[in-house]
């Protein structure tokens, strides 16, 4: 819980304005009674996460103290239990965050489910091992993986090889995610099986998708014509699940994202969810959250001076 020479305690006491001691077992925190309630509830987040058999890290440290300012110090307890999935290695996949959790949950109780946040919220990785979750429990038949092939806001000029040489670039995260669940030569074989299935967007005209676990990534590069074409796709059996960042479109000007449009126009229909995820559920390197919060901030002040 301290981390290595007391690194936890000193960011926990950084970020709330306190002097900490700690006598054995027992840890004491000095400052504004407010502030010192505050680390408490911290502490007590940490160690359902040490209970949990997670190990504790900046940026759950950072998270925690989030939630305990929200007055929900409590909820990362819930967050911890229950398994996503399991990796080939073994290792369990859990939610690390509130947000992932009810996104989480969305997905297995939806047909068709929206993940709308910022980069580094777990969006695509998660969705993927649901996925093979999914597949593992003879839920599904066959996982499907597409995006749009946007540059991203660089042009790459004409690629050399065949269709899946040429598209890779754009789908690389795919594959790593899937790699991870299912081991490089499990892999392998259900691609060539045509059991897993990464293709671009385009590609998915004229099919019905059933028994299929389906997934679009980047779906904040999707047109609203290719949208209402991919989301038609769904056939018997099947669950997708749709992820994007709305404020990383890459599309040309003039051409609004579908996915902004489809989750303004599905968000009250039966069995679509749509989950919107934060700069708080960000779980790569805490510096990211803070990127993402300084564009946001950004965003808003562009926004209020084009309204003015």
């Amino acid at each position: 819980m301290l981390g290595v020479f007391d690194e936890n305690m000193e960011i926990l006491a950084r970020e709330l304005g306190l002097v900490y001691r700690v006598s054995g077992t027992v840890i004491v925190l000095e400052g504004e009674e407010g502030n010192c309630a505050l680390g408490a509830e911290v502490l007590g987040s940490l160690l359902a996460i040490l209970e949990a058999g997670e190990s504790i890290d900046k940026s759950n440290l950072l998270y925690c103290i989030e939630l305990a300012r929200e007055g929900r110090a409590g909820d990362i307890g819930g967050v911890m239990k229950g398994v996503v999935a399991v990796t080939s290695r073994g290792k369990p996949v859990k939610c690390k965050t509130v947000g992932q959790k009810r996104y989480v949950e969305a997905v297995k109780k939806h047909t068709v489910t929206f993940g709308v946040g910022p980069a580094g919220t777990g969006k695509t990785y998660l969705a993927v091992c649901l996925a093979a979750a999914a597949f593992k429990g003879k839920q599904v038949e066959k996982i499907i993986l597409t995006r749009p092939a946007v540059e991203a806001g660089e042009k790459l000029g004409f690629l050399p090889g065949d269709l899946q040489t040429k598209v890779d670039p754009y789908l690389r995260p795919l594959y790593d995610a899937l790699q991870e669940m299912f081991g490089l030569e499990t892999y392998a074989k259900l691609m060539e099986k045509g059991v897993i299935e990464v293709a671009p967007l385009a590609y998915m005209r004229g099919r019905t998708l059933s028994g299929a676990f389906v997934i679009l990534d980047e779906a904040q590069n999707a047109t609203r014509e290719q949208m209402k074409m991919f989301l038609t796709r769904l056939g018997e059996g099947s669950k997708m699940v749709i992820t994007g960042d709305l404020t990383q479109t890459d599309l040309p000007d003039g051409k609004t994202s579908g996915l902004k449009q489809a989750v303004t126009l599905l968000k009250d229909v039966e069995d679509i969810a749509v989950c919107t995820l934060s700069e708080k559920d960000v779980v790569r390197h805490p510096l990211v959250m803070r990127i993402v919060r300084a564009y946001d901030k950004d965003a808003q002040k562009k926004s209020k001076g084009e309204r003015k």
